[in-house]
């Protein structure tokens, strides 16, 4: 509830308020799991609301979409609002949206890859440093080429690519093995199957929709159904540290405000700071402390201060601490912890009253006007004029479809990015390379008819040699046997003569030698 321009928080023998000028200075709200965490929460994002102050929350459990509808009246509650004094009570509704990463119970939240980062993105999937190495690798030679990283189809063709083309990157980016490539692309299909990949896309969460009021003048609740998400704590607390990297990065400077333009509740927040590298753990102390010039809160919500390191716990000027369990030494010493975060009341015994606390009773300590903790009180917190639990599925609903939101995020948009101007590129190159195959293909087989042509010419070349030779070869032969003929008959004819010569004679001298004649 509002009072007198100030969130009235808790009361015991006089009210708690939790002035808005200070809210910006951030918050604690602590206690073991049943002792009321949830309804501070949701009496605190009601008040902000009241006071025209846009509130985030991470919704666990499914109970905080009652905040759309006006409580009950109980007996129970009667009595509550009997014991606080309040007159003028009222049981109401406030502004909600609702979103869900996997656009099941709420508008679709999404971002880009590119926005996102290799850091986040490595405590994401899980990555060593040398892998953490090479996606930061991919990212700029995205960024150095223009190829927008949207989606994870846009991020697992970018790795291909530069794996494929290491040997090109190596000395102006460093070594990309494809063992760490590999390993990288098995982190995004394990993060697919979670779902991971209805986080990237587009159109992208704009988180100034976020810091929008009423037609009243109230604050818009923005609700984040958390109850598939908490499942994947690594997304879960991922995904928080982002929006807050975004508001610390999106918003404007502003300094001191009377109220914070924005109300960030980190439900679970010791999943943030679970196996945090130091790197982004010095982030999320930075983001911190500069982000109340922003007129920005944050509020985390977890079991013991204990969960939050140092640095952040000691920007955390509001403190409302719910009872804690303490039946080991562990437990005792963080209830003495958790004591300790207190400005003492000289009353009471602050640890003593930490474990004696029962359901809706409180330990709180506010800044005063001035910046200063006040004294540690023991108080009962106010209830809530909500509905107290989960709203049905069909109010759910109603109130998705009639938010202006719905148009804008419901529908995917797969716009064009590295995915699709990588796809063109490996065409390309691959047409390049078919025809690079068939130019070569073709030479050799020119090459190989030119070959055979000339094997050709070279048989007929010899085979026209070979005839030429046995022609040649035919007509000397031809020509000897003419020769021969001539010869032949040449000596025939002188042989025949010299015979017919001598025989006259032979024969002449035998007549004469029978008859006796001289002559």
């Amino acid at each position: 509830m509002v009072k007198d321009g100030k969130l009235w928080m808790s009361q015991n023998e006089t009210p708690q308020f939790l002035y808005p000028a200070m809210a910006n200075r951030h918050g604690l709200i602590a206690g073991a799991t049943g002792t009321g965490k949830t309804i501070t929460l949701k009496v605190m994002a009601e008040a902000f609301s009241s006071l025209g102050v846009p509130v985030f929350l991470a919704d666990i459990k499914g109970d905080l979409s009652g905040m759309c509808k006006p409580g009950r009246e109980s007996e129970d509650m009667s009595k509550r609002i009997a014991k606080f004094g309040i007159d003028d009570w009222s049981y109401t509704s406030f502004p909600t949206r609702f979103f869900d990463i996997f656009g099941k119970n709420g508008h679709p939240v999404r971002t880009t890859v590119s926005e996102l980062g290799p850091t986040l993105l490595s405590r994401l999937l899980g990555l060593t440093a040398v892998q953490e190495g090479v996606l930061n690798i991919v990212f700029r030679v995205a960024d150095d080429n223009g190829l927008l990283l949207i989606d994870i189809k846009d991020l697992k063709a970018m790795i291909q690519y530069v794996s494929e083309h290491r040997e090109e990157y190596t000395l102006s980016y460093g070594t990309v093995s494809p063992q760490s490539a590999g390993a990288i692309q098995r982190a995004l299909l394990a993060l697919e199957s979670q779902g991971g990949e209805l986080f990237f896309g587009e159109p992208a969460l704009d988180i100034m929709d976020w810091i929008t009021l009423d037609e009243s003048g109230r604050g818009m609740i923005n609700i984040l159904d958390s109850t598939e998400l908490v499942q994947s704590p690594i997304l879960y607390a991922t995904f928080l540290l982002w929006l807050l990297t975004e508001l610390f990065e999106k918003l404007p400077e502003v300094g001191d405000v009377e109220k914070p333009k924005l109300v960030f509740f980190f439900d679970e927040a010791h999943l943030l700071f679970r196996d945090m590298p130091k790197a982004l753990t010095q982030k999320i102390e930075q983001v911190v402390k500069l982000i109340r010039s922003k007129g920005v809160g944050i509020y985390f919500i977890s079991q013991s201060p204990s969960d939050i390191p140092d640095e952040v716990l000691a920007q955390l000027g509001n403190r409302i601490q719910h009872a804690l369990r303490a039946y080991t030494p562990a437990e005792q010493k963080a209830v003495r912890t958790a004591a300790q975060t207190f400005r003492q009341n000289p009353s009471f015994d602050t640890s003593a009253a930490i474990m004696e606390l029962g359901v809706g009773e409180a330990l709180v300590s506010f800044l005063d006007e001035k910046g200063i903790p006040s004294i540690v009180e023991r108080t009962f917190i106010l209830p809530p004029q909500s509905l107290m639990g989960p709203v049905d599925a069909l109010t759910r609903n109603a109130v998705i479809t009639a938010s202006p939101l719905d148009e804008k995020y419901s529908f995917f948009v797969d716009n064009p990015s590295a995915y699709e101007a990588l796809t063109e590129q490996t065409a390309r190159e691959e047409a390049e390379e078919q025809r690079e195959k068939e130019e070569a293909a073709a030479a050799k087989q020119r090459e190989k008819e030119a070959a055979a042509a000339a094997k050709q010419r070279e048989r007929e070349e010899a085979a026209a040699l070979k005839k030429k030779e046995k022609e040649e070869e035919a007509a000397r032969k031809k020509r000897e046997k003419a020769t021969e003929k001539v010869l032949n008959k040449t000596i025939g004819r002188a042989t025949s003569s010299a015979f017919g010569t001598i025989g006259r004679e032979l024969g002449k001298s035998i007549i004469r030698g029978l008859f006796g004649n001289s002559k």
